[in-house]
C-alpha cells in the first residue's frame, strides 16, 4: 500500500495570514507554485491560497492600472483576506489511491497535509504526475 506521506513534498513554501497578496503573488512566481498554504506561527495549517484565488483577486489588465499600482494594491491585502479556509485536508497515513480521487472527483490541485492541525506536507496533481511517470518507466522497462 502506497500513502500519501510516501508521496507528498514536505520542503514547503508557506505564509501568514498577515503576509501581503504582493508576496504571495512574488513567492508564487519565483517558486514556480501554484498553491501556498497560510500557517500560524506554530506552523499550524490555516487556509491555502491558490493562483485562482490571486487572480480573483487582482484588478482586470483591462482596467489599464499599471504594475506600480497594481504592486502598491496588492501590498495592503493581507492574505488571511482572500484565503481558502474550507480546505480538505488529509493525513499522512491516508491512502494514497483515496486521496487521488479526492483531488480527481472534487477537481482540486492540491490536498494540505496535516497530522491534527500541524502542516507536514501537501501532495499535488503534480506529484501524481511523476508517480505516473515512474510507474509507466517501470512497465516499459522491468
Amino acid at each position: 500500500m502506497l500513502y500519501v506521506g510516501d508521496l507528498m513534498s514536505t520542503g514547503l513554501f508557506t505564509l501568514k495570514k498577515t503576509d501581503s497578496l504582493r508576496a504571495a503573488r512574488s513567492l508564487m512566481q519565483l517558486a514556480r507554485i501554484r498553491h501556498i498554504p497560510i500557517v500560524d506561527a506554530k506552523g499550524d495549517f490555516q487556509g491555502l491560497l491558490t493562483h485562482r484565488d490571486i487572480l480573483s483577486a487582482t484588478i482586470s489588465r483591462f482596467a489599464d492600472v499599471d504594475e506600480a499600482v497594481q504592486n502598491e494594491i496588492d501590498s495592503g491585502i493581507p492574505v488571511g483576506e482572500i484565503m481558502r479556509t474550507d480546505v480538505v485536508r488529509v493525513h499522512p497515513d491516508t491512502l494514497l489511491r483515496d486521496a487521488a480521487e479526492l483531488l480527481l472527483h472534487h477537481k482540486y490541485g492540491c490536498l494540505p497535509v496535516t497530522d491534527g492541525d500541524r502542516l507536514v506536507g501537501i501532495v499535488t496533481e503534480a506529484d501524481f504526475l511523476k508517480l505516473t511517470i515512474s510507474l509507466l518507466d517501470a512497465v516499459e522497462h522491468p
